[in-house]
């Protein structure tokens, strides 16, 4: 990842470059449905994916977690080079956390997590009718 070299220390908001990875139409974005031990690093959470969830970490896909409270999440993928982990802690409300009760894990588009990161109720929104090709 390439900054620029302002004073400030924030990144150039026109440089590409500084982007550190990409959602594709063939990116999958896994939830965990339970809450884990935030504490775990790059090893628990590749272990969470490839035994608790049943998915390769190394497939490129996201993968994201969150505590029993829902104020805090990370993020597990995979840039074909290494292992990202990314961290989010909200100072006030909590995330609002897609529910299953017969899987581990359920899946959802770039704009809900979109949605679900800047703390929108997911079920307060409606898909509109629109042709989507299959992935």
């Amino acid at each position: 990842m390439e900054l620029s070299g302002n004073r400030a220390g924030a990144a150039d908001p026109d440089c590409r470059k500084g982007v550190v990875f990409g959602l594709g139409p063939a990116t999958k974005i896994y939830i965990a449905v339970e809450a884990i031990d935030m504490r775990k690093g790059f090893e628990g959470l590749h272990g969470l994916v490839r035994d608790h969830l049943g998915e390769d970490p190394l497939s490129g896909h996201l993968f994201l977690f969150t505590n029993r409270t829902k104020t805090r999440l990370k993020v597990l993928v995979w840039d074909g080079s290494g292992l990202w982990v990314c961290a989010k802690r909200l100072e006030k409300g909590r995330f609002r956390w897609p529910m299953a009760t017969e899987t581990r894990s359920v899946t959802m588009r770039a704009g809900e997590l979109a949605l679900l990161v800047n703390g929108l109720d997911l079920k307060q929104t409606r898909q509109r009718d629109w042709y989507r090709r299959p992935v």
